[in-house]
């Protein structure tokens, strides 16, 4: 099992995450032992975040990161975080109750997990639950997803590092997805580090690295 970035490990060929839940899958992934741990498979046609490295970006999660995941859905991409920031917390807000039950299960294995049933357009709803953080990860299908995005680093983070999921269908379905990144990319008022296409694992659909 081999590092490349912390708590991202390669074997085979594929990604993992050492597993915080030992014996624990959540969506089917295969599990592997390895030097006395067990890893879990982190598919990147299952997780932008896992799709944007294996293009080679570096999501900047350590070990004591403090995350805010926006759009948690049911909890598969929030639960390899939660391997990565194995010392650090995540608070996954979703906005669906039924979908929410998915990820209270996630949670309920793994102690780094706060799961919120709350809008993402109010980050006061939540705000008592955020300490410190450092990383803004939001995989949001809204037309106004910049703007939330915007919204919640303002009124959540003094800094940090931000991992905007970009759905271009969502904003403008007439307009070409590359007309539409480029529009985010100008509009976004926080530094852009990072810009990379989610292709060939997801369609018209990109991830912007910014600092907050």
């Amino acid at each position: 099992m081999k590092s490349i970035r912390p708590g991202i490990f390669r074997h085979g060929g594929n990604l993992y995450t050492e597993n915080a839940a030992p014996g624990e899958q959540v969506y089917g992934e295969p599990l592997v032992e390895s030097e006395g741990a067990e890893y879990r498979r982190w598919v990147p046609s299952r997780s932008k975040l896992a799709a944007a490295v294996e293009s080679g970006v570096d999501l900047g999660l350590r070990q004591d990161s403090e995350v805010v995941y926006l759009g948690a859905a049911s909890g598969t991409t929030v639960s390899h975080v939660s391997d990565i920031v194995s010392e650090g917390f995540v608070t996954a807000v979703e906005f669906s109750k039924d979908v929410a039950r998915d990820l209270l299960g996630v949670a309920e294995a793994r102690e780094n997990i706060a799961p919120v049933v709350a809008d993402a357009r109010r980050p006061a709803e939540y705000q008592s639950f955020v300490q410190t953080p450092d990383v803004l990860v939001q995989d949001v299908s809204q037309r106004d997803q910049v703007e939330i995005f915007e919204r919640n680093a303002e009124r959540l983070f003094d800094s940090g590092r931000g991992l905007l999921v970009v759905k271009a269908g969502a904003i403008d379905s007439s307009a070409e997805p590359e007309e539409v990144f480029e529009q985010v990319e100008d509009e976004v008022s926080v530094e852009v580090e990072d810009f990379v296409d989610l292709s060939p694992f997801y369609t018209d659909q990109c991830l912007l690295v910014t600092e907050i």
